[in-house]
């Protein structure tokens, strides 16, 4: 793995165990072994997760996509989730280069652009304003 990776997986491990920390727990108390574990599942899910996205995308394409988690962590992980879902079902037949990250990217810019909404303003009128 490249060293940036590593830093963005490392700097993704530390949230969660911040979150789990710091956050509010269930309704229940656990014990430390249980957090232990859970933690130690989803580190290696996340591992498995990075595997994956190693074996689809080429070395630009990964690079690019953590520099995009560093800036929007929310949109890297929905296009990872796309590419992993399509990968599983075979629509990626060969590796994804990075100006096909960039078109999926574009894609997905385009969607999130057309699901804004807008907001009106109706101002009320006063008695004493005139319409003539």
């Amino acid at each position: 793995m490249d060293d940036p990776e590593r830093a963005a997986i490392r700097q993704r491990r530390m949230q969660e165990m911040m979150k789990g920390a710091g956050g509010p727990g269930g309704s229940f108390p656990q014990n430390k072994e249980q957090q232990e574990a859970q933690e130690e599942q989803k580190r290696e899910a996340e591992e498995r997760r990075q595997m994956m996205l190693a074996r689809v995308l080429t070395p630009e394409a990964r690079e690019r996509l953590s520099r995009i988690a560093l800036v929007k962590p929310e949109k890297a992980r929905g296009v990872e989730d796309l590419i992993l879902r399509s990968a599983q079902y075979g629509q990626i037949t060969e590796k994804v280069s990075e100006d096909r990250l960039i078109s999926l990217l574009e894609q997905i810019n385009e969607q999130s652009q057309k699901k804004t909404t807008t907001v009106t303003f109706q101002r009320r009128r006063s008695v004493l304003d005139d319409d003539d």
